[in-house]
């Protein structure tokens, strides 16, 4: 798994040409682009989401679109629809945003939630459906969804279903302060958002079917008896823990699965480790478990009602 760990340096090392500290989000994006999941991103404005995910489209050389979720936004105006040209009498398929390689779902807990699962088909299945018309996307096929952590009015919960669907939630804090200096500094010499490019010079790492082919070369990676039932205990004992009123479903013990066996790739092993486990563990189960109202009351967060569960459940030798 060298060749894979060999891509992953490469791409951190273009990537930090633009952003700055953040080194967790870099490693769990890649983790979900390699796994072939889609990602929640939850962190206040201007902490880098949009430019991290337009970076990454870039060192793949894959197509990006982002889409701002506003509560007037309809199910077409993500998907596509049906339109008449009146030059050829005839209807034409207006395709939607939603047909990019990466697409950056900008604040999606402000649409309605008959916008927000019009998603569900498109992250769950890869295709959509416009007025009976199939459409399968190529991969590779990401959805980075952000939603702002501190601002609720105008908001749409996201339901349970369609969390489930995201592999990662990534919570993104403020850049530590010598980070945060590096990005004075840049912007003082000419750097910006919206010409990142030009001043980075940045170069694609990957073409899109090579990570087809990680992806296969990940599914080979090796998973003792012991890890699978680690990574099943964990999950178990979310679902009888007294702090937590709903635990993670089955999808949520394959996705650390997976997501253990990539984060072990980037390492360039060919084998997980109880250490690769709990390294996933947090990011993968956080928006699936919720806590119970009186836990909440006590200032209890899901990472630290999981993280005490973890910590009592023995690890495989």
């Amino acid at each position: 798994m060298k060749h894979i760990q060999e891509t992953a340096t490469q791409i951190r090392s273009e990537i930090k040409k633009v952003i700055a500290g953040q080194e967790s989000l870099i490693e769990q994006m890649l983790v979900a682009l390699f796994a072939g999941g889609h990602v929640l991103l939850q962190g206040v404005p201007g902490v880098a989401k949009t430019l991290s995910a337009k970076t990454l489209a870039h060192l793949i050389n894959a197509s990006f679109k982002r889409i701002q979720f506003t509560p007037d936004l309809m199910p077409s105006d993500i998907i596509g629809t049906r339109v008449f040209d009146l030059s050829k009498s005839q209807f034409y398929t207006q395709k939607g945003p939603i047909f990019a390689n990466i697409i950056l779902a900008d604040e999606i807990n402000r649409a309605p939630s008959k916008t927000q699962s019009a998603l569900l088909e498109v992250m769950e299945e890869r295709q959509v459906t416009i007025e009976g018309e199939t459409f399968i996307f190529q991969e590779p096929f990401m959805i980075l969804a952000t939603q702002n952590p501190i601002e609720f009015e105008g908001t749409y919960g996201l339901p349970e279903a369609q969390l489930d669907r995201f592999m990662l939630k990534i919570l993104i804090n403020y850049p530590k302060e010598e980070d945060e200096l590096t990005i004075l500094q840049r912007y003082n010499q000419g750097f910006t958002a919206s010409e990142f490019l030009t001043y980075a010079q940045l170069k694609p790492v990957l073409e899109p079917q090579e990570i087809v082919s990680i992806r296969k070369d990940i599914q080979q990676i090796k998973v003792e008896e012991g890890i699978l039932r680690y990574i099943n205990n964990i999950v178990r004992a979310t679902r009888d823990d007294e702090s937590l009123f709903m635990g993670s479903s089955p999808r949520g013990g394959i996705a650390l699965l997976l997501t253990s066996k990539t984060y072990a790739a980037l390492q360039g092993r060919d084998y997980v480790t109880p250490d690769d486990v709990k390294q996933m563990a947090l990011p993968v189960l956080r928006h699936r478990v919720v806590l119970r109202p009186e836990a909440e009351i006590d200032g209890l967060k899901p990472d630290d009602a999981l993280q005490e569960r973890i910590q009592k459940i023995e690890v495989p030798r």
